[in-house]
């Protein structure tokens, strides 16, 4: 049964939103202000939330941020319920992550077609994502897994572990912030927000990051070709590689072989004539 939460000060209305959406099958859930609201959508984790915007204790705008903040509810569909809004509030609600507003006094069919558009989205996109994820491999290759750095690149942080995992264990394949989200259960926004905040970087960075630690191992250690690299660290065009590879470096990859193995040599002659001294 679909859980709709109610977060309404007005008794009467509350009662009247309660019981058209019973009537209709969902299981309704009712808090009389926003803290009660916040505590109650953690609680129960319902399927969408109707919430009021001039409440006491905690006002809409204030709900809504707080369970955007959550990763339990950061992707529950939100629609707001006013008496009136100016556009500079429509916008503030929509800034926050809103999904929709309804104006009260509303009708029932109001209600529910705006529930039933909210609930239809919601599930398109987790199909779109439940397909998407079948498509990508978790753990890497063999092959890929002999030239990766063993060393890990990433941050220490205990709040981010699932999403580097996630990272480490697919940079091979063409992956994208969206794949990264849905292996961990977080929508995109959130998790973006979550990463800078953490980090001071993106989600997209440490993608990047993690490959281009794996193509410096094999410029290194093997002789693959730029275009066997590209597509063994998650590249589909040999172009984008080198583009970003570049960009990190201020070289082409070749270049960068090239200077890094004349280094090598270099000290190796360097070590040889102290053996020889000594």
């Amino acid at each position: 049964m679909t859980k709709v939460l109610v977060i309404e000060d007005e008794a009467e209305t509350r009662g009247i939103f309660l019981d058209s959406l019973e009537a209709e099958g969902f299981e309704a859930i009712g808090a009389k202000n926003g803290l009660v609201g916040v505590q109650k959508a953690l609680e129960n984790l319902p399927d969408l939330v109707l919430c009021d915007i001039m409440m006491p204790e905690l006002d809409g705008y204030g709900v809504l941020s707080t369970l955007r903040q959550d990763p339990t509810t950061a992707i529950i569909p939100f629609i707001f319920l006013t008496g009136k809004a100016s556009k500079a509030e429509l916008r503030q609600g929509m800034n926050l992550g809103a999904d929709d507003y309804l104006t009260k006094p509303s009708t029932v069919e109001d209600l529910l077609g705006a529930i039933a558009t909210r609930l239809q989205k919601q599930a398109a996109i987790k199909e779109y994502y439940a397909n998407l994820s079948q498509q990508i491999p978790v753990l890497p290759s063999s092959e890929t897994a002999k030239f990766v750095n063993s060393q890990s690149i990433f941050p220490s942080d205990s709040n981010l572990s699932q999403v580097f995992e996630y990272i480490e264990a697919n940079y091979h394949q063409p992956i994208s912030l969206q794949d990264v989200a849905l292996a961990v259960g977080y929508c995109p926004a959130y998790l973006t927000d979550l990463v800078r905040r953490n980090t001071g970087q993106t989600v997209n960075h440490w993608i990047i990051e993690r490959r281009m630690a794996a193509a410096r191992t094999l410029l290194i250690e093997g002789n693959m070709c730029v275009n066997q690299i590209a597509e063994t660290v998650g590249y589909q065009h040999e172009g984008h590689f080198f583009r970003q590879f570049r960009q990190y470096h201020e070289t082409t990859p070749q270049a960068w072989r090239k200077a890094q193995r004349s280094g090598d040599a270099t000290l190796n002659k360097i070590n040889d004539k102290k053996r020889m001294v000594g």
